[in-house]
């Protein structure tokens, strides 16, 4: 049995989301920018109905967390350069294609608050997309003989996949355990947060132990991105991602997952009924939700994430002090707080 944690509290209190990111950005604030640049003009297609969904997907971006990586792994070990922007444009083609991918999966549709390719285009077309993403990351590398960052980022590209079809298959039986829960997170989304780390590092060292150790650093953070992700699901804000998503979707994530091993035989296959028929019924939803709440899942899940956290924490304090460390300091607290 589990025991619920403690409520924990936070290290930082954020005056605001914009101005975290540009408190993180501040080292990189000029490499940014030029990736920006590049990365705008690397989407371009002759081609009129594939330029105008790379127009599309650029101007919807993200928070760009992993060039953020890419960028301050490399500076903490020393000077960014032409490599390291490469391995940042290679990075975000590859995720881009995967979140193209996954919305197709998924059948989202919308992604960031903006409808998904799928949704606009039709999947047919949104898997084309996808495909000339992935081709265009691949032939950046091919290109630049950049033939580490190609098997880092592949590799990773691989676990990405395999914790689609893993998740997939235990959303079938519901029957997942939360050692199954933690490979299936770490191939989903950790896998490509590591890589980020590890090919930004191999810009600028060839020392494996260090790029090893920042594979391992972007592995914690981003298990604990995800664990983050998945307590949006019980929140009660408008915040991009319906509420009970995952539980429509028969997605078992830890604050479920935790529930289940914590309660009698009887009410655990009760909650179980309840989340293979969520989708036809919204009332099943909230009662999960309910049941979560109650059980000290969201405080369990919590604790775990800061857990991953903290580990994070724990590799980057082997390095010296400086604006670069800081900044990943601050870019690991805002994994675990931000509202999306």
């Amino acid at each position: 049995m589990y025991l619920s944690p403690s409520k924990p509290t936070f290290a930082y209190s954020w005056p605001s989301m914009k101005s975290s990111l540009k408190q993180i950005q501040s080292p990189i604030q000029a490499e940014l920018k030029e990736f920006e640049s590049h990365f705008r003009d690397s989407m371009k297609s002759n081609v009129a109905l594939l330029d105008k969904i790379m127009y599309y997907i650029v101007q919807r971006k993200g928070k760009q967390m992993r060039p953020m990586l890419v960028f301050l792994t490399a500076q903490l070990h020393g000077d960014i350069n032409k490599n390291t922007h490469l391995a940042a444009s290679m990075v975000e083609l590859l995720h881009t294609a995967t979140l193209v991918h996954d919305d197709i999966v998924d059948d989202a549709d919308k992604r960031r608050g903006f409808f998904s390719v799928s949704a606009l285009w039709k999947n047919k077309i949104a898997v084309l997309v996808g495909d000339y993403l992935l081709s265009k990351g691949l032939l950046l590398a091919l290109e630049n003989d950049q033939f580490h960052q190609l098997k880092l980022l592949s590799r990773s590209v691989k676990m990405v996949i395999e914790g689609e079809l893993l998740q997939q298959e235990k959303a079938r039986r519901l029957d997942i355990k939360e050692e199954v829960y933690y490979d299936i997170i770490n191939r989903k989304t950790a896998s490509l947060l590591a890589a980020s780390c590890a090919v930004g590092a191999s810009t600028t060292t060839e020392d494996p132990k260090l790029i090893e150790r920042m594979q391992l650093f972007g592995e914690k953070i981003g298990m604990a991105f995800q664990i983050k992700d998945d307590l949006f699901d019980y929140g009660d804000k408008d915040i991009g991602k319906p509420v009970g998503i995952d539980i429509k979707e028969k997605k078992m994530t830890l604050p479920l997952i935790y529930a289940l091993q914590n309660t009698t035989s009887s009410e655990r296959k009760k909650y179980i009924r309840y989340v293979s028929k969520s989708e036809k019924n919204k009332k099943y939803v909230t009662e999960v939700i309910n049941f979560v709440k109650a059980s000290g899942g969201l405080e369990y899940a919590t604790q775990k994430m800061l857990d991953f956290q903290q580990e994070a924490f724990d590799i980057l304090d082997e390095f010296p002090d400086s604006d670069t460390k800081a900044s990943l300091k601050m870019l690991i607290e805002y994994v675990t707080q931000r509202s999306l």
